[in-house]
């Protein structure tokens, strides 16, 4: 008998997040908006670096995670491989 499963990502580290307490809007800003008040917030957050893994490594296209912009996280991906 095979039973198909599937893994879920580490995500607890979001409930501890600062961005779980602050709203969306910073992190998912209109296309030309800044950026800046989400990378202050990503900066104070201890779960930052489970956050910027986390987009790594679900390809995470739109929005700020772990402190990085999308072009951020682009030009990272291309850094590592």
């Amino acid at each position: 008998m095979h039973i198909n499963t599937i893994i879920e990502p580490d995500i607890a580290w979001q409930e501890e997040a600062l961005c779980a307490q602050t709203g969306a809007e910073f992190f998912f800003p209109e296309p030309g908006s800044s950026v800046r008040e989400a990378k202050r917030i990503c900066g104070m957050c201890e779960m930052r670096p489970a956050c910027l893994e986390y987009a790594l490594n679900n390809d995470e296209r739109f929005g700020v995670w772990g402190g990085l912009s999308e072009k951020e996280r682009l030009s990272l991906r291309r850094l590592q491989e």
